[in-house]
């Protein structure tokens, strides 16, 4: 950019006509909820979501187990017995299907432990947060007792 083309800039920012940018937000007299500036976070929301990623390892526990579904006597899976098969009548088809099942398990393994670590670590936080927001209250009592809203407190930082 050109010194001349910044000055015109400049100068077409000072004009009372001017478009000027302005950041999409609430008006500062109100927040979500009519409340002004608070932040709330409901601790159900996270148990929720811990508890739906725990159900969904469950899930794929008990059901995406396929090199082990249908096993016989020697542990190898129906899937495997077939891949053996196909193998030892000579299809290409059997490597291919081995390699498949190696492939999902890996996959599925790591999707269960995707969804461990979710449901173990919301867990963890909503039992974190709720520690924190105790010890804050308590640090930032009103004089009546009560908690100060972030509002209040924001007056203090001005």
């Amino acid at each position: 950019m050109a010194w001349e083309e910044w000055e015109q800039i400049k100068a077409a920012a000072g004009e009372p006509n001017h478009t000027r940018m302005q950041l999409n937000q609430l008006p500062l007299d109100q927040g979500p909820g009519g409340v002004a500036g608070d932040l709330v976070v409901n601790q159900d929301d996270l148990g929720a979501v811990g508890h739906e990623a725990y159900l969904l390892w469950d899930e794929l526990r008990t059901t995406s187990d396929i090199a082990g579904a249908g096993a016989d006597k020697s542990g190898a899976g129906s899937t495997d017995q077939a891949a053996s098969t196909l193998t030892s009548h000579g299809f290409a088809m059997g490597a291919a299907l081995t390699r498949t099942v190696e492939i999902w398990t890996s996959q599925s393994k790591s999707v269960l432990q995707a969804c461990a670590h979710i449901s173990n670590h919301l867990d963890f936080t909503k039992k974190l947060h709720a520690e924190d927001d105790a010890k804050i209250a308590a640090q930032t009592a009103a004089v009546d007792g009560g908690s100060l809203s972030v509002s209040v407190l924001s007056k203090y930082f001005q």
